[in-house]
């Protein structure tokens, strides 16, 4: 699974945290999936992007500043489709959570 390293300033706390993420490509940017592994709450990481949408992403040997935005309709749909064809079992996550997963879009600060 390939993964990147997303820094974020905790929601209430104003911590920097780092979670490690699976992605895909989504352009000149990345997507990332706020499954929670199937959990009715969306992961911590989430919420902070959503509060503080400036983040760091260390992808190999590169770090990137991005800002964090969330996808909706046709581009979410699609990329929703493109994760749940490679990993079957986020399908199920997004079932067991009773909830829409939030698929989250990180561009290059430079290419906004």
């Amino acid at each position: 699974m390939p993964l990147i390293l997303v820094h974020h300033t905790g929601a209430k706390t104003g911590r920097e945290r780092i979670s490690p993420l699976f992605y895909r490509r989504s352009g000149e940017g990345w997507a990332v999936f706020a499954t929670h592994g199937g959990s009715p709450r969306d992961p911590a990481w989430y919420r902070n992007l959503v509060a503080n949408p400036r983040t760091t992403i260390e992808t190999g040997t590169e770090k990137v500043t991005a800002v964090a935005r969330l996808t909706e309709g046709a581009e979410r749909e699609r990329l929703w489709a493109d994760v749940t064809a490679l990993i079957p079992a986020f399908a199920g996550f997004q079932a067991a959570a009773g909830r829409q997963i939030p698929v989250v879009a990180l561009e290059r600060e430079s290419a906004r």
